[in-house]
């Protein structure tokens, strides 16, 4: 089954999020080598991946994660504004939106990892293997 397209991004972004991803910035560079391969808790993350009208840093279908890395430019009055519309659409398809600074990732990138790996773990929803079918119908018998 597909995902519903405002996942998978206006077509018209194909280009530039291919552009994004070989031009990448230094922060988003060190963070993807930690990412990738699905080196974070068995997660895979797409980078510079395009959801409805906008191109997301990082993305985790599995745990519908989105991973925002700012620059300088993020503190000026028209990018917090269009950041916190982007924020509130992107919540809006049932995502959670982290962020962190290009200054966090360059100079404390394992604290920046940690906090994504508590995150991650957060969202988790699956509550683990059932037991099997015959214990399940054991442990019942006894009443428990």
């Amino acid at each position: 089954m597909s995902a519903p397209r405002t996942l998978k991004g206006a077509a018209e972004n194909k280009k530039r999020a291919s552009a994004l991803r070989s031009n990448m910035t230094a922060p988003e560079l060190v963070l993807w080598t930690r990412l990738r391969s699905q080196q974070m808790l068995s997660c895979k993350f797409r980078r510079q991946h395009g959801i409805g009208p906008y191109i997301v840093d990082f993305f985790c279908a599995e745990k519908k994660m989105v991973i925002e890395i700012d620059g300088e430019s993020h503190g000026e009055s028209d990018r917090i504004s269009y950041d916190a519309e982007r924020e509130s659409y992107l919540r809006s398809l049932g995502l959670t939106v982290i962020r962190y600074t290009n200054h966090e990732v360059m100079k404390n990138v394992e604290g920046v990892l940690e906090d994504i790996a508590e995150k991650l773990k957060a969202l988790s929803t699956s509550p683990g293997p059932s037991p099997p079918a015959g214990r399940r119908a054991g442990l019942q018998r006894r009443g428990m």
